[in-house]
């Protein structure tokens, strides 16, 4: 049987980086190697194509992948170099630069399929504070929030927050995910220091009500017939979950499935799947929720690619239902294919 070839693209230009160097090696290793053939390239911080390794088989344990201080630049490609006529893309890029809807362009320039959501949905569900206001108009409640943009009055701003929301507040740059450049908030002074902080990131801003809440959070997988998970919980052992307690630390739990009720189910699962369309998702999203101590429901946003590491969420969502990790990868090939044909009969 000849097999597929899936191309794998990592690293990147984003501060999530090591986080898709993570995602990238558990991969590679998760793939089922009897069906596909792996071909490896690293984008470099400073978005170089480097043509990496090439796998046929199932890499042994301690085998890892080129990051930025190992480059080989006489592996240096062309962009383009990374088409292969039947085979698939599967970007675990996060943040800017990879799961904004640039790379999706480039892939969709290549005529190639790729796994993920598409140009637009990519570049909604990355800035949250578009995200909101998409669903919000779809009836989705969210967190009360402020958007601050580069080049607003910082003193009206911070007039209109502290009008509108109470200590503690939550700034986020509306284009990051993974936690990057978020900071906690419990007075002016403090709120000045995070503005700053997130400015350094993105120049639209988003500054949200703290809520007292658990973190709960719902698998999506398809195209146009969308299912979800049951959702699972991040049961955090530290105050505030950050970046470092996300992926360096590893100062987190999760609770699969989560113990809620199954009302409280039955509403997360079905607004993520609204969510989810709302925005024109495509192949994969994990879905953020806040369920407060009030009992209230709140999307918080949605990941277009999730963390692929095998300790992540989205991964272990799936195989809670029964999905295993190289048949999720598997089912997400399959999708991208799907996709792309649907993408091409429209050039009409």
């Amino acid at each position: 049987m000849t097999k597929q070839t899936i191309v794998l693209l990592y690293g990147g230009r984003s501060a999530e980086r090591e986080v898709s160097v993570l995602s990238a090696e558990s991969v590679m290793r998760a793939i089922n190697y009897d069906k596909f053939v792996v071909k490896t390239y690293f984008i470099t911080q400073t978005g170089e194509f480097i043509k990496t390794q090439e796998f046929h088989d199932t890499p042994s344990k301690d085998t890892t992948l080129m990051v930025n201080d190992q480059v080989d630049w006489n592996s240096q490609v062309a962009p383009s170099a990374i088409y292969e006529d039947g085979a698939v893309v599967f970007p675990v890029l996060h943040g800017p630069m990879g799961e904004d809807g640039s790379i999706q362009g480039f892939l969709e320039i290549l005529k190639m399929p790729y796994i993920g959501c598409n140009i637009l949905s990519s570049s909604l569900a990355m800035d949250k504070i578009s995200t909101k206001r998409i669903l919000e108009s779809a009836g989705i409640a969210q967190v009360p929030y402020v958007a601050v943009l580069e080049g607003d009055n910082i003193e009206e701003k911070i007039v209109q927050i502290e009008e509108k929301l109470t200590y503690p507040v939550f700034t986020k740059p509306s284009n990051m995910g993974s936690s990057v450049g978020i900071s906690k908030s419990e007075n002016q002074d403090q709120l000045r220091q995070a503005l700053e902080k997130a400015f350094q990131y993105d120049s639209r801003i988003l500054v949200e009500q703290g809520v007292n809440a658990r973190e709960i959070e719902v698998g999506l997988l398809g195209n146009y017939d969308v299912k979800s998970t049951m959702p699972g919980e991040v049961v955090k052992d530290v105050a505030f979950y950050d970046y470092d307690a996300k992926y360096i630390d590893n100062k987190i739990t999760m609770a699969i499935p989560a113990e809620i009720d199954q009302s409280i189910i039955d509403i997360m699962r079905q607004d993520a799947e609204r969510a989810f369309r709302a925005i024109g998702g495509m192949g994969l999203s994990r879905c953020d929720f806040f369920y407060t101590d009030t009992g209230e429901i709140f999307l918080n946003e949605l990941n277009t690619m999730p963390g692929f590491t095998q300790w992540s969420m989205y991964p272990l969502l799936w195989g809670n239902m029964g999905l295993s990790y190289p048949e999720l990868i598997e089912k997400l090939v399959q999708l991208a294919q799907e996709a792309f044909a649907k993408r091409e009969v429209h050039l009409i």
